[in-house]
């Protein structure tokens, strides 16, 4: 890949990967209720599940999304009903290190199987695709796009679940973790209705 076409790749990965969307408002929740530790496996699955997508995408499921209007529907229904969904669950969480046997953070498999039915995920990973996975050489192009993604989605994974972290002894008293918890779960929903209106 070219230097610049990399120069231009990474910025759109890491402008990305750090703006406020589902999965960092879920991270840094995790981080907050159940901290940095326990929250690992859900940072390593946004990074390398989001990043095993692109490859997927890339190199066998763009067209047919690009094509079929009916995926692209019902992904996004579905997507959108799941996230309201995750909004619901984190505004209404326990207190933090809450240990009431039902809240805990999300698993590896489980933060990497949430990027296939997250609509952003998808935006992404289409328009990702589209714009830097070379017809010519759709493997290695695709390899160099994940890749990209592994590093950025890193970054900002941990980065938002340090600053949940950070937080969590601020956040320790139930209102202000209250008052979090629904900031949290209003920037899932606000990011729902921001994909429909696109």
């Amino acid at each position: 890949m070219p230097p610049d076409v990399f120069l231009s790749l990474m910025t759109i990965a890491l402008a990305s990967s750090w703006t406020p969307g589902p999965n960092n408002a879920m991270v840094a929740t995790s981080a907050v209720n159940f901290g940095l530790r326990r929250s690992m496996p859900h940072v390593a699955g946004i990074a390398l599940g989001f990043s095993f997508m692109i490859l997927v995408v890339g190199f066998f499921l763009g067209e047919l999304f690009r094509q079929s209007l009916l995926l692209r529907e019902a992904l996004r229904w579905g997507g959108a009903a799941l996230l309201l969904w995750v909004a619901w669950k984190i505004a209404s969480a326990g207190g933090v290190g809450s240990s009431d046997g039902r809240a805990r953070p999300f698993t590896f498999i489980e933060a990497a199987a949430f990027q296939w039915i997250n609509p952003k995920a998808w935006v992404m990973a289409l328009a990702i695709s589209a714009q830097f996975v070379r017809p010519d050489a759709p493997l290695i192009s695709a390899l160099w796009v994940a890749a990209t993604f592994i590093g950025a989605g890193f970054t900002s994974a941990f980065g938002w679940a340090a600053a949940g972290q950070a937080l969590r002894g601020w956040l320790a008293p139930p209102h202000r973790l209250r008052i979090f918890n629904i900031t949290m779960a209003a920037t899932i929903a606000l990011g729902v209705v921001w994909l429909f209106l696109e």
